[in-house]
């Protein structure tokens, strides 16, 4: 890994002392979270939209267990220090750290970001209970962004198996 993308790999704990940083500095901490098992044309679309609402824009990647939790035995198709490079690898991209457990409300309470935002195909009503509970409480801004149509990795899987 190249030192660049590396700087950009954090634990948890490193990243809240950027955290502490950005706001001292008065900068806008954007967090946005997801599996991210193949980067295709949605996510990139969202996390530049993502990274133009703030300072910095920080990516909470779920680790490989909890993508099993979530999506079933035979994924991640890619593993989580993989997917961690990749996304620590994006222009727009200024950090990046895995995180454990399906959800992500204990690291949302330690980080407060001042945004949060997803991709467009949640809503608040179907985001995760305990992490809108984490953000509302946080004080939190959450935005949904534009959903592109046809660009998932579920749709992308579903066409491999076709060809």
């Amino acid at each position: 890994m190249d030192s660049d993308t590396a700087s950009r790999v954090h634990t948890l704990e490193s990243l809240l002392v950027l955290r502490e940083q950005a706001a001292r500095n008065g900068h806008r901490f954007v967090l946005t979270n997801g599996c991210f098992d193949i980067l295709h044309r949605g996510h990139l679309e969202y996390l530049q939209q993502s990274a133009r609402l703030g300072d910095l824009l920080v990516i909470a990647v779920n680790s490989d267990a909890s993508v099993r939790v979530l999506k079933g035995p035979g994924r991640p198709l890619n593993n989580e220090q993989d997917r961690a490079f990749a996304l620590a690898s994006l222009r727009c991209v200024d950090a990046v750290f895995v995180f454990d457990g399906p959800r992500l409300d204990g690291e949302i309470s330690l980080l407060k970001p001042d945004l949060y935002t997803k991709a467009g195909d949640y809503t608040l009503e179907t985001l995760d209970s305990g992490e809108r509970a984490a953000l509302l409480e946080s004080g939190t801004d959450i935005r949904f962004l534009p959903f592109v149509d046809g660009r998932s990795t579920t749709s992308l899987i579903e066409r491999m198996k076709i060809s």
